[in-house]
């Protein structure tokens, strides 16, 4: 951390003086939220700061230590269909964990899944920008999810890292995501296992220190900035939702938390109960770290070369990104107040939005729409890569140099 300049120290250092009553007095508070608002229906009522991953983590740190990881990688780099057979070659253990970790929930409703894609198909534009802008800038200010992303290998190659968790970001929304064509299955599955080695390793290094990382409450923390926040920025803009949509979009995350490894006792059942799981656990856990102002910078900058590659907008992605998720938020991140740009966007935004949804039921727009999305998507993932093909893969080390 010696590369932070002194201004972002700074920055950190004031946003923590705002909120310095909530960070110190928030873990003291108790785990309240009922399992009988989950899924599940009931369950023991553990809190969820102390529950990690009784199947994946064992496994994973088995397969480390036991050096079975690289090849574990090669063969698994083909693995990308829902449908998709396991390769042979992968260690036995590992395979009875994948073949039970693949299946959807008995819960999981297929009718409920389409609808979601259609959803996807029509709001891309918004889920976009709020699940990977708006849920990138809230990652940064949750503390213990900002130093795990930087002192994990992750954090040495942000690029790679944000192209990574797209392609699980990307396969929730796409059409087919968890029909047998589809790769949200595959993705989960790597990105569980990711998990359980990232909890292993980072206890390891000497920068990290404190509880094992990536808790059930900590994933509870990061879906809630996902599904949670997204819908409730399209509530706030005013977009029109019907029911069967709302439920829908709710159902394709309660069925990729389960997939990623939340027990279903934790899962919301309903947006009721998500937001009132939301409003518990996201203000203990948010607050402004040196590795979150850091990690935004850098995901900033990267936005504003995919924006405008050759003539970088940075004060337009700055401001953009303090629209979606607040002045708090922002401060805690260090993103720098742009006079210019910050009344600009917040005033022509909702303009934007009631506009496009007086085309949205016109015929071929809810298509033509996805389109123009998709291209973004795909857009993007090449930026990030450079054009080389990436995948999830189990890291067998922490960031390099620390």
């Amino acid at each position: 951390m010696a590369d932070l300049s002194r201004r972002k120290m700074l920055i950190t250092g004031g946003a923590l003086g705002a909120v310095g009553a909530l960070s110190i007095a928030s873990p003291a508070q108790a785990w309240t939220w009922s399992p009988t608002g989950s899924v599940a229906g009931a369950g023991a009522g553990l809190d969820p700061r102390w529950v990690w991953d009784e199947e994946a983590d064992p496994l994973v740190a088995s397969l480390l230590d036991r050096g079975a990881v690289p090849e574990v990688n090669r063969l698994l780099w083909d693995w990308n269909r829902n449908d998709q057979p396991l390769p042979a070659g992968l260690p036995g253990d590992l395979v009875a964990f994948i073949e039970k970790a693949r299946q959807l929930p008995p819960w999981a409703d297929r009718a409920k899944l389409e609808t979601a894609a259609t959803f996807n198909k029509s709001r891309g534009l918004y889920l976009n920008l709020l699940n990977g802008v708006g849920g990138g800038m809230l990652s940064t200010a949750i503390p213990k999810e900002a130093r795990a992303v930087y002192y994990s290998k992750g954090g040495a190659d942000m690029e790679d890292r944000v192209a990574k968790t797209s392609l699980l970001g990307f396969a929730v929304g796409a059409l087919n995501a968890y029909r047998p064509d589809g790769t949200c299955i595959v993705q989960s599955v790597k990105t569980r296992l990711v998990h359980a080695a990232v909890r292993h390793l980072l206890q390891q290094s000497p920068h990290w220190g404190g509880d094992i990382p990536i808790s059930q409450e900590d994933m509870l923390v990061t879906w809630h900035t996902l599904p949670t926040y997204a819908m409730r920025k399209m509530l706030e803009w005013q977009v029109p939702i019907k029911p069967a949509e709302s439920a829908a979009y709710l159902h394709v995350w309660q069925v990729t938390a389960h997939m990623l490894g939340i027990r279903d006792e934790y899962i919301p059942a309903s947006w009721d109960a998500a937001n009132a799981q939301s409003d518990q656990i996201l203000p203990r856990n948010m607050g402004p770290t040196p590795e979150g102002v850091e990690l935004t910078d850098i995901l900033l900058g990267q936005l504003a070369e995919q924006t405008s590659p050759g003539s970088i907008s940075r004060p337009l992605c700055n401001a953009l990104a303090r629209y979606l998720v607040g002045d708090q938020v922002a401060d805690w991140d260090g993103i720098r107040r742009e006079p210019v740009w910050d009344p600009l966007i917040s005033s022509a935004w909702p303009k934007l939005v009631k506009f496009r949804e007086g085309l949205i039921p016109l015929p071929l727009v809810p298509s033509i729409a996805w389109v123009i999305d998709e291209a973004v998507r795909q857009y993007i993932l090449f930026f990030l890569t450079k054009g080389q093909e990436t995948k999830i893969e189990i890291p067998t080390t922490n960031r390099p140099g620390t």
